[in-house]
């Protein structure tokens, strides 16, 4: 028969004793599962976020694939159907007095292609001649506000909060509106943050592209149309107290039927707001092919603001003020250097280009390194640039507003 001191167990040197003996012993042992526990669960949490990021990784090389073959297909047949038969006339005035005030590839995107902007000697408007198709607009608009070139426009918009404001403060000596409609809205950036300076005003947004609706998705506009503008001019005629026209007329086809458009929408008495980039600018001059509001091949016309103050009193509209240093973007020299970084080392993995090569690596990363002092010589200078067009109203770009007058 075992007696009590023989069933007790003697510790071995060195081992723990339970503080409070068995009771102890028992919460060690849940403890211990716990912490099991704890380190399964995180376990298959990880394992769990590395299938997700496995499978995020197909799915993107998946869509870049299908992009690729995109590409080449269309790049297949060349690309003379992407643009129209040039042009022997000026499309604001008709006269025949061209010259070539711009020929340059694309240095946004790095597309091929090469493309040819003219001035007017009779009027000074400048347009892009021959213009892009259809079929042109679409292939090189592809991937740059959408797709693969979303997140870093989206990115671009929403840094531009002060000229937001300024484009919204323009009206406050005018009027107190109380429906907007911003054209070219793209993903609604403006009217998002212009609802600071009139919180009480309906935004509707108007834009060709899928990002009207994901603005509408998140309460930036109340009301997303996607189209052309003049295919609402009936729809929505006499339906908006301000109509907004943001770095858009340069992108259109027909900037005059677009003031045509704009002039029915609007009520009578109503706003016309208007910002373009100046072709008379004199860093136009200065940087030639580098200056990024030439913007090619995305802009179809330049217009200097005494041919728009012009079009707007032949559609019955009254100029009321006219900013250009407000309206300036300090992006001058900086733009210049990126465009020139992209045209020497474009991106080697561009879905359109040749297949990345390690020499194709090595160029841009050379070029991008050696670009940095570049870069930051270029924001000192757009900064005393910038205070220069404060001072002398004399920027890159204009705003201009209109009242339509009453009949």
């Amino acid at each position: 028969m075992r007696t009590a001191a023989a069933t007790t167990r003697t510790p071995r040197p060195g081992a723990a004793v339970p503080a409070n003996g068995p009771a102890a012993a028992r919460e060690a042992d849940r403890t211990g599962i716990r912490a099991e526990g704890v380190r399964a669960e995180v376990v298959r949490a990880e394992a769990v976020r590395a299938e997700a990021l496995r499978a995020e990784a197909e799915r993107a090389e998946s869509v870049r694939a299908e992009s690729v073959r995109a590409y080449r297909s269309d790049l297949a047949a060349g690309t003379d159907r992407f643009f129209e038969p040039r042009r022997a006339d000026c499309p604001w005035c008709g006269s025949g007095n061209l010259t070539v005030r711009v020929r340059v590839p694309d240095l946004l995107q790095s597309k091929p292609g090469r493309f040819t902007l003219e001035q007017c000697g009779a009027c000074g408007h400048v347009f892009q001649n021959p213009r892009l198709s259809l079929e042109g607009l679409e292939f090189y608009y592809r991937d740059f506000y959408d797709g693969r070139g979303g997140e870093g426009a989206a990115t671009v918009f929403g840094r531009l909060g002060a000229a937001y404001r300024g484009r919204a403060e323009m009206l406050r000596p005018h009027t107190d509106p109380v429906s907007w409609l911003d054209v070219g809205t793209g993903h609604g950036h403006f009217c998002n943050a212009a609802r600071a300076v009139w919180p009480d005003t309906r935004f509707d947004g108007l834009d060709m592209g899928d990002g009207v609706r994901e603005a509408e998705r998140r309460g930036w506009v109340e009301t997303g149309y996607q189209g052309q503008f003049p295919e609402f001019a009936v729809k929505l005629a006499g339906q908006y107290e301000v109509v907004s026209m943001y770095h858009y007329l340069e992108h259109t086809r027909d900037p005059l039927a677009e003031l045509d458009t704009a002039a029915a929408v609007l009520a009578p008495g109503g706003y016309l707001t208007i910002e373009l980039p100046d072709p008379e600018s004199r860093m136009a001059r200065l940087l030639g092919p580098a200056w990024l509001p030439w913007f090619q091949p995305q802009h179809q016309h330049l217009i200097p603001a005494s041919n728009l103050r012009e079009a707007l009193v032949d559609r019955g509209f009254t100029v009321l003020a006219e900013e250009h240093g407000a309206a300036h973007q300090g992006n001058d020299f900086f733009g210049a250097v990126a465009l020139t970084a992209t045209r020497l080392a474009p991106d080697p993995d561009r879905p359109w280009g040749p297949p990345a090569t390690t020499a194709r690596r090595a160029l841009t990363g050379a070029v991008r390194l050696a670009s940095l002092p570049c870069f930051a010589a270029a924001t000192v200078l757009d900064g005393l640039r910038t205070a220069a067009a404060h001072r002398t109203n004399g920027g890159n770009a204009y705003r201009m507003l209109a009242r339509k007058d009453a009949r």
